[in-house]
């Protein structure tokens, strides 16, 4: 009998092992061979598969070398620095071609019709594919990467936070933080020869956006989220150093020393997130009219109510770990991709000062020099415009990526279940098709007739997606960059500094790799 058992058992076992073997090897070696032949019949194709890596050799070698290259400052046409790989793939293959990131396959798209489909699907068709399991360290595993149910209920409990009448009440705060950071620019300026000073911009829009977040969605400062933001920036270069390396799943638990410092971080993170919290919890919560105890009407504050009503409701469960992932999620989102946005505007008024002075004039006559209010802000046309230009040449997010979820056609496409979509906001963002033959040129002209008429397509601009996945915090994003903006014009003119490198880099998001100099002189001293 006990023979008979372990014979079973061995039988099953070795079942197990060579259906994991086959599964591996369609994986490995068929599908990438299968695909390759199924795309070229419909006219799609794309540098060769190699084996594990797919394209992520060629990825990693073409990164390498933009990145030691200098562009010249008045050039927006930086997509050979930033995606190198797109750039002479699209000349070689045409626009829509088809690469492997490892195992996985990624079918390019420029076309906007195209995208507004991807991501306008309300049926579950195209999903966030997996990732890799640092960057769920880095940014939680909450909204930004769920999909189906969990993303609907999230995204329900979430969206009374970003409601504009919140938002308008939170113009103050985003104004507090603003105006301590410009009285230390304006005390170092001050204090140094000519009245003028040179501030690295990239790095104090950082901690602004980063004091920001905490003060407006968590009650917090940032002082106390300090060694969150910390940590998040050390595990946000990791994410940049191993994107393109060879992924083999279950080597996140390996004890190597990258994995190491991840764990480290992550527990950092973790404890720095969790006092936050804890505070909020000894804080004494009301009563609403349901009977469940609130602890204020900010983002946290809506999270910590879920899980309140966890205790008597079933339907949708909302735990304290939960609570903890999206908060990861918000303070990276909710500072890293602001921050950038006003780095690069401040570059463009730096080198446009034109439409610098024209800003300023705008804002003194509707605004003066007092604290910006919600309707003086929506009088701010030109600010307006200018920001959607910069998000149109410089956009923090350069592409966004979606997997079919089952045999599909795509317009003239028949897309295989699996295949990855990645949708380049960067190419089509400076498409002479849909922009005109300025596309690469900054023209915030454009944005005139409101951003469905700047383009020869209304959904052009994809800088916030479109659909039901739009970014949750576009009006906090605009309303934050409006508020700073307005309150950096009334007080100071800014210039490019002689020391800039014109360097934008993809580290996840669209940086400046060297930094922003800017030489700022106060105006009223």
């Amino acid at each position: 009998m006990a023979n008979s058992i372990g014979a079973a058992i061995l039988v099953a076992l070795i079942v197990l092992f060579v259906s994991k073997i086959f599964k591996v090897c369609l994986i490995v070696f068929w599908r990438p061979y299968a695909l390759t032949k199924y795309f070229q019949k419909q006219g799609v194709t794309g540098p060769p598969y190699s084996l594990l890596s797919g394209s992520l050799h060629e990825i990693k070698q073409m990164i390498k070398n933009a990145r030691e290259t200098v562009l010249d400052t008045n050039s927006n046409d930086f997509t050979e620095r930033v995606l190198p790989h797109y750039h002479k793939w699209s000349l070689l293959y045409g626009e829509t071609f088809l690469y492997w990131f490892g195992t996985q396959p990624r079918l390019c798209i420029c076309e906007v019709e195209l995208a507004k489909q991807i991501l306008s699907n309300k049926f579950g068709f195209f999903l966030k594919p997996k990732t890799r399991p640092l960057l769920y360290t880095m940014i939680g595993k909450g909204l930004v990467l769920f999909n189906g149910l969990d993303w609907v209920n999230r995204r329900r409990l979430l969206t009374p936070a970003f409601s504009m009448n919140k938002l308008k009440v939170m113009i103050k705060r985003m104004a507090a933080c603003t105006i301590s950071m410009l009285d230390e620019w304006k005390n170092q300026a001050i204090e140094a020869e000519g009245k003028s000073k040179k501030i690295e911009m990239n790095k104090e829009f950082r901690d602004l956006t980063a004091d920001i977040i905490a003060h407006s969605a968590f009650g917090s400062s940032l002082v106390q989220g300090k060694e969150a933001f910390k940590a998040q920036r050390e595990l946000q270069q990791i994410c940049v150093a191993s994107v393109a390396d060879i992924f083999i799943p279950g080597s996140q638990y390996l004890p190597t020393p990258s994995n190491i410092q991840v764990w480290k971080l992550d527990k950092k993170l973790r404890y720095s997130i969790w006092s936050i919290i804890e505070s909020r919890l000894l804080s004494e919560p009301t009563k609403d009219s349901s009977g469940y105890n609130t602890y204020g009407d900010d983002l946290l504050g809506l999270m910590m109510e879920a899980t309140e009503m966890n205790k008597t409701q079933t339907s949708f469960k909302f735990n304290m770990n939960d609570i903890m992932e999206e908060c990861k999620s918000f303070f990276f989102a909710g500072h890293e991709t602001t921050s950038n946005l006003l780095t690069w505007t401040v570059f463009l008024l730096s080198l446009h000062n034109e439409w610098q002075e024209k800003l300023r004039q705008e804002v003194l006559q509707e605004c003066g020099m007092e604290i910006p209010s919600a309707d003086m802000l929506a009088k701010l046309k030109l600010v307006n415009m200018v920001l959607l230009e910069a998000l149109r040449l410089y956009g923090p997010v350069l592409e966004l990526v979606r997997e079919a979820t089952q045999d599909m056609k795509l317009g003239n496409l028949l897309i295989p279940k699996g295949t990855c979509l990645a949708i380049s906001m960067l190419m089509i963002h400076r498409s002479k098709e849909y922009w005109g033959e300025d596309a690469n040129e900054f023209n915030p002209l454009r944005f005139k007739d409101g951003v469905s008429k700047a383009a020869k397509h209304p959904n052009a601009l994809l800088a916030f997606s479109v659909g039901p996945r739009a970014c949750i915090g576009q009006n906090f994003a605009m309303l934050e960059a409006k508020t700073v903006i307005a309150l950096i014009l009334q007080r100071f003119s800014l210039s490019l500094s002689p020391d800039y490198k014109h360097t934008p880099v993809n580290n996840l998001t669209l940086q400046a790799q060297n930094g922003l100099p800017i030489i700022i002189k106060p105006l009223n001293l």
